[in-house]
């Protein structure tokens, strides 16, 4: 279920008079800040913050710096990051094309 369809169930029970304004406030609070929880035992939803904070580094840089970008948004070396590049590169191809769209598409610092 998504939020928007979660936000209408919600806004549904109270005006239903289910939810008490406090509680609407808090539950409609909890879902837009990414805390809700879809079922019991549920992980909590994915932080975006990380993906969002991605940029490509001006001083860790060989090429065009997308290995220490994403280095220091994981905090794993930029030389696995580069070696991982590496390997998809001599083994399916596909290593150069993702770095060729990640330093296109991810701003740099």
């Amino acid at each position: 279920m998504n939020d928007a369809e979660e936000l209408a169930k919600l806004a549904d029970l109270h005006a239903r008079g289910v939810l008490n304004d406090d509680e609407f406030a808090k539950a409609k609070a909890r879902l837009l800040g990414g805390v809700a929880s879809h079922g019991p035992g549920a992980a909590p939803a994915p932080n975006l913050g990380a993906v969002n904070g991605l940029r490509r580094s001006r001083m860790d840089r060989w090429i065009g710096g997308v290995c220490g970008g994403i280095a220091r948004a994981t905090g794993l070396d930029s030389w696995v990051w580069r070696l991982i590049f590496t390997v998809l590169f001599l083994a399916f191809g596909s290593g150069i094309l993702l770095y060729i769209l990640l330093w296109i598409f991810v701003p740099e610092e």
